[in-house]
């Protein structure tokens, strides 16, 4: 186990992609936590306005418990996201400390993040969806008209 400052170097330079994703994950984290905390918040003021016999039969309760489940696995599958960032940049500097090859292993925990990278926004674009048609119907149910553009 001879690291050379030169060796140092090179993975150093190989670990600036990853982090630069760990960031834009990071702060993908903060937008996800931020919508779930404004759903909880809205949830407890809704729980506290109405009396307890209608809470069963609040639809809007319904679609924020929905809502909430969707950011929930966003936020999931965005941290799964920085945990296998983080195996990559960490294999980056063992495999080199240790002389071994793991760039199979290195690949494999990259495309796994992309792959949770991409679900959690398949989820937080399905939380988007929700939030937008309980929008809509509620526009409607006020007796406003479709938007026009």
């Amino acid at each position: 186990m001879n690291i050379q400052i030169d060796d140092i170097g090179k993975i150093i330079q190989l670990s600036i992609a990853p982090v630069f994703m760990l960031s834009g994950v990071g702060t993908h984290l903060v937008v996800l936590t931020n919508r779930l905390a404004r759903i909880i918040d809205r949830s407890r003021n809704l729980e506290a306005q109405l009396p307890p016999e209608a809470l069963s039969q609040s639809i809007e309760l319904d679609e924020l418990y929905a809502r909430s489940h969707l950011i929930n696995r966003s936020i999931t599958l965005a941290c799964l996201c920085a945990l296998f960032i983080c195996l990559v940049i960490a294999s980056l500097f063992i495999g080199d400390a240790l002389s071994l090859q793991l760039g199979k292993i290195i690949a494999s925990f990259f495309v796994l993040g992309i792959l949770s990278l991409v679900g959690s926004f398949v989820y937080f674009l399905r939380e988007i969806f929700v939030a937008t048609q309980t929008l809509e119907r509620d526009r409607q149910r006020r007796g406003g008209g479709p938007v026009r553009h």
